[in-house]
Parts: structure tokens; C-alpha cells; sequence
């Protein structure tokens, strides 16, 4: 790893196994980060009430509360990235980590440079997310308010949404009318190529369907267009 990034963006590794936790820590302090390391729930949430981090490497398999676990919990109090750690063979856990509000994952054994530009690429958008310029949107019932992050409906309900739900919800907001494949939604989201068992758009999709649709199953707003992609249906946008 040759380059070396200049930032204080503080990275939190919650891994209860000593030596990944050090490679990922060192990994990650090779780069610049300033990194802190918790092999638990209790110890993760101990350094975060006292020193915030802005990114966590959350591994799913953790004794007692698991990632999932802990991915729930913070996302219900926090928009903090979240990168889950997972292995090989945890597709499913995969699957329903993003559907909790993870925002990537990286897979054992992990590519250092891959892990680095993952984190790097996860704190850029957060960045970004933060910086963006006002705007807003209107459709249907629903007004979006891209500046706040917010989802508001007009009979007074707000929305949550996870940062990869609100990167997904803006490309398509801001593309009305215009089918967007899902390697271009992939790009968006997470900034890595598809490959054909990726299925973190899908998820990401019927998350947001979930929310914002009147029938889920047959949806006005987010429309399929097979074999392409997605297309944002609404018409007063």
C-alpha cells in the first residue's frame, strides 16, 4: 500500500479476535486513519460516547450481541457508516445486514488496498452527504428534503432513511422518467462494480418501496424495467 491518505476521520474496528483486529487496525493506521479497536458491544459503545468515530468495521460474527445486532441499534439512533466484516459464506447475514442499514461489507480474508478504498470511498460520502447543497423534492405525497436527508409525508410522518437508502432514493429522484441499470445504481450507492450475485441494489430498492410506497408488492414510484434496471415513475416531480 503505497499511498497514504491525509485525514482525521476516526475509524472504530469492533472485532473480538486480537490478531484481525490488529491487521484491520493496521491496515487502516497505514493509511492514515486514526483508528480505535473494541472486541465488543460494550467496549464499542464506551468509545463512542466519549470519542465518536465516523465510520465503523463491524464483524458479523461477534460473541453475545452479533453485528446485526449492533448494526440495528445504531441505526435506529445514528447515521454513522457502517462497513460489516463478514465470511464467505454469509450470504444471507450479508443480505440482512444492508436491510438493517449496513452500508457495504467486506468479506474474509480481505484485500488490504480493497478494504482501504472501501472505507475511504464509504467517509467520501458520508463527506458528501454532509456538504451537499440545498435542495428538495416533491412527488406524490412525499417531500424530500436532499439537504436534511429527511422523507416527509403530508399527513406529517418523516422517514428515516440509512445513506445508502437516501444515495439510492437522490439518483433516482433526480432521474426522473430514466431507467438506471443497476451496475450504475451500484456505482452510486457503493462504488464498486456488480457482479451477477450482488444483490445489494435489489435489497436497497425493496427497503425503499417499503417506505414509500401504498403497496409494496405492486409499486407506483420505483418501477422494474426487466433486464434493465429502475426507473422513478413519479409524474409531478
Amino acid at each position: 500500500m503505497d499511498q497514504t491518505y491525509s485525514n482525521s476521520d476516526h475509524v472504530l474496528v469492533v472485532e473480538d479476535d486480537a490478531v484481525t483486529r490488529a491487521k484491520l487496525s493496521g491496515y487502516l493506521e497505514a493509511v492514515g486513519h486514526r483508528v480505535s479497536e473494541a472486541q465488543d458491544g460494550n467496549q464499542m459503545r464506551r468509545i463512542m460516547a466519549s470519542d465518536p468515530a465516523d465510520l465503523l468495521l463491524l464483524d458479523i460474527n461477534l460473541p453475545g450481541e452479533d453485528g446485526l445486532d449492533l448494526t440495528r441499534e445504531l441505526r435506529g439512533k445514528s447515521d454513522i457508516g457502517i462497513i460489516l466484516v463478514t465470511g464467505r459464506t454469509d450470504d444471507i447475514d450479508r443480505i440482512i445486514g444492508l436491510e438493517m442499514g449496513a452500508d457495504d461489507y467486506v468479506t474474509k480474508p480481505f484485500n488490504a488496498r480493497e478494504l482501504c478504498a472501501r472505507v475511504k470511498n464509504l467517509l467520501r460520502r458520508t463527506r458528501r452527504v454532509r456538504d451537499i447543497e440545498s435542495d428538495s423534492r416533491r412527488f406524490g405525497c412525499w417531500s424530500f428534503d436532499m439537504t436534511r436527508r429527511r422523507l416527509d409525508h403530508d399527513d406529517g410522518r418523516r422517514i428515516t432513511l440509512t445513506r445508502a437508502e437516501y444515495e439510492l432514493l437522490t439518483a433516482l429522484v433526480i432521474h426522473p422518467g430514466v431507467v438506471l441499470s443497476r451496475e450504475r445504481l451500484l456505482g452510486i450507492v457503493s462504488h464498486r462494480t456488480s457482479d451477477p450475485s450482488d444483490r445489494t441494489i435489489d435489497v436497497l430498492i425493496r427497503r425503499l418501496r417499503q417506505k414509500l410506497e401504498d403497496d409494496p408488492q405492486s409499486p407506483d414510484l420505483i418501477i422494474t424495467a426487466h433486464g434493465e434496471g429502475y426507473l422513478f415513475a413519479a409524474s409531478d416531480i
